[in-house]
């Protein structure tokens, strides 16, 4: 199966990935599968189940679903016409879907948080309905975000729990572990960046390829600033501070001072990347990195990269990001990305591995030396449970991706100092990442019923 760059980095909104912006897609989906169908749709219902009724709220997975039965989508997301239309449907209990015309939707029980046991497929299930005039189900369908963004049906989820799609994809380098990927890599002579464009170039033009990316850059960047430039309280009750501002502005208080201590440095990666993810909990625009709760450190490694290193070139943040992205294919296909299902190994494991990855690449490291720097950088997550304070993305989330930039910068760096050679292959790291997810207790995968949030209090 062929995972895009633009699969894997996606613009989006906030605070969640797989709460919020799957939601939001498989909501549209399900107004596709409503247009095309032979029945009149009188009304609607939508059903969360598992993580994302347990931290829906806290993710605003309730007013995703919502939007996303209204048609909104999150790359074209307005903020200011989302708010119009929820206090509409709060008001009218109708929703006017584009294409189908008023639909009887009343929030307060046409939207349903069922915490009973998760749905057989994913741990973030939900179930969409249509009704007629008397009520009664005329069509329905249950879908899973599967982290990322991503959104399957139960029965393209069984397809690919059955092994069907599994096929490799007609690229010219169609690898599906890390070491196929170094085995390509050698027979080739192409860079981990190069291989990733021929593949990607089976889709979509050159032009249209680089447009994409610099727009993902584009998207990243101006997070960062925005997130600099920002103060105030998070949203959610928890009132947590944004302080990227605050530090950003210390930072360039102590530039060129000789008293400046060299670790300041972390400081500055924490920051870019803290930036980041306080825009995610503020329900901003970002790009998934490989997810919403770990939108910050590729960002943040490659604003480092470019303001901080020597020799740095805005030309070469696409084979910054096609390096990443390879990485992230590999996490997501062997393993998964969505901490509702692995923890937050997954999650901002995964984005350290992508960016070390990357960073690795732009400075001049080999195939071997790139597979090394992700390995380091998810072999120090592993374990890494998602326990987020009252279901928001802000505590640990938006700390943790400072730490895994800085994560990503050091196994990148111990990466270059080496050949490439060790012990612990990156398909040995991702293998474990997966069985550990696997045997983690369930109430440390995105649920907010064990770790931080049941020992941090919620007010």
């Amino acid at each position: 199966m062929f995972l895009s760059v633009f699969d894997i980095f996606k613009v989006g909104v906030g605070p969640s990935s797989s709460h919020t912006m799957g939601p939001m897609v498989a909501a549209s989906r399900f107004l596709d599968l409503l247009r095309n169908s032979p029945f009149h749709a009188h009304g609607l219902r939508a059903t969360l189940h598992g993580s994302l009724a347990f931290t829906g709220v806290g993710h605003a997975t309730d007013r995703a679903t919502i939007l996303g039965l209204a048609g909104f989508l999150p790359d074209t997301y307005d903020a200011e016409k989302a708010e119009a239309t929820l206090a509409s449907i709060r008001e009218t209990h109708q929703i006017t879907p584009p294409g189908l015309g008023p639909l009887a939707f009343d929030p307060k029980t046409d939207l349903v948080f069922d915490y009973g046991p998760n749905l057989p497929g994913h741990a973030n299930g939900m179930i969409l309905r249509a009704t007629d005039a008397q009520g009664d189900v005329i069509l329905e369908e249950t879908y899973y975000s599967i982290g990322g963004g991503f959104v399957v049906t139960a029965a393209e989820h069984e397809a690919v729990a059955g092994g069907a799609g599994q096929g490799r994809s007609a690229v010219p380098y169609p690898f599906q572990s890390a070491s196929e990927m170094l085995e390509m890599a050698n027979r080739s002579g192409k860079s981990i960046a190069q291989m990733k464009q021929a593949n990607e170039l089976e889709f979509r033009s050159q032009r249209d390829l680089d447009q994409g990316i610099a727009r993902l850059w584009e998207v990243m960047n101006n997070c960062i600033t925005r997130g600099m430039e920002n103060d105030g309280i998070l949203p959610g009750g928890l009132k947590v501070r944004r302080r990227a501002k605050g530090i950003h502005e210390k930072l360039l208080a102590e530039r060129g001072l000789n008293m400046t201590a060299p670790h300041t440095i972390n400081d500055w990666m924490s920051v870019y990347a803290m930036a980041v993810n306080e825009e995610n909990a503020a329900g901003g625009q970002v790009v998934t990195a490989p997810t919403n709760g770990a939108a910050g450190v590729v960002p943040a490694v490659i604003r480092y990269w470019l303001d901080h290193v020597p020799g740095a070139s805005p030309a070469r943040v696409g084979e910054f990001l096609l390096t990443a992205s390879a990485i992230g294919g590999l996490c997501k296909h062997n393993a998964s990305i969505s901490g509702a299902e692995c923890g937050c190994q997954a999650e901002v494991g995964s984005a350290a591995a992508m960016a070390a990855a990357g960073l690795c690449a732009v400075l001049g490291g080999t195939p071997e030396q790139v597979e090394n720097a992700a390995e380091i950088a998810l072999e120090h997550h592993l374990g890494m449970t998602c326990d987020p304070v009252k279901g928001l993305v802000q505590v640990p989330c938006i700390e943790r991706n400072g730490l895994g930039a800085i994560k990503a910068v050091s196994a990148a760096s111990l990466a270059m100092r080496g050949d490439g050679q060790h012990l612990v292959s990156l398909d040995v790291c991702i293998e474990t990442m997966r069985q550990t997810g696997r045997d983690m207790n369930e109430k440390y995968k995105e649920t907010s019923l064990g770790g931080l949030a049941v020992n941090v209090p919620n007010c």
